[in-house]
């Protein structure tokens, strides 16, 4: 609630701490890397497979296809699959589509809510320059 008892409609970010972002930038780096050498218009599992080639050659710790088991009401009801999970703290889903979608988002907000991790990198490869297929999500505290 705000000072004047109106319910307030802003949320709580859970802003990344400096390390994640340090994180966060130098996975940049390498997709950037992978994206100059192959471009857009391959598939999602082709910019996968030459990421974590490229995380490797970097000393970069990751996981590929973590799972993730999704919660309800105290009982498991699934896994959820994540592309990569960079140094157990970033979170990153991989595309190679036209443009990121609203439910894109959505995914990796109900990932990041089922692991209790703050960022989230969605990393589009077929946009013609990287960084602009690239979207920053993060967990609100709600």
């Amino acid at each position: 609630m705000s000072d004047t008892g109106q319910p307030n409609l802003e949320r709580a970010w859970l802003e990344p701490s400096a390390d994640i972002d340090a994180i966060a930038a130098e996975l940049l780096d390498a997709a950037i890397e992978v994206h100059r050498a192959l471009g857009p218009g391959f598939l999602e599992a082709i910019y996968e497979e030459a990421l974590c080639v490229e995380l490797a050659l970097r000393a970069i710790p990751f996981v590929r296809q973590s799972s993730v088991a999704v919660h309800y009401k105290g009982r498991i009801v699934d896994d959820a699959r994540i592309d990569l999970l960079v140094a157990d703290r970033l979170l990153v889903e991989l595309k190679a589509i036209e443009q990121i979608a609203p439910i894109h988002v959505a995914q990796a907000m109900s990932y990041l809510k089922a692991t209790g991790l703050p960022l989230a990198l969605l990393v589009n490869f077929n946009a013609p320059v990287l960084l602009r297929g690239v979207r920053r999500v993060i967990r609100s505290q709600q």
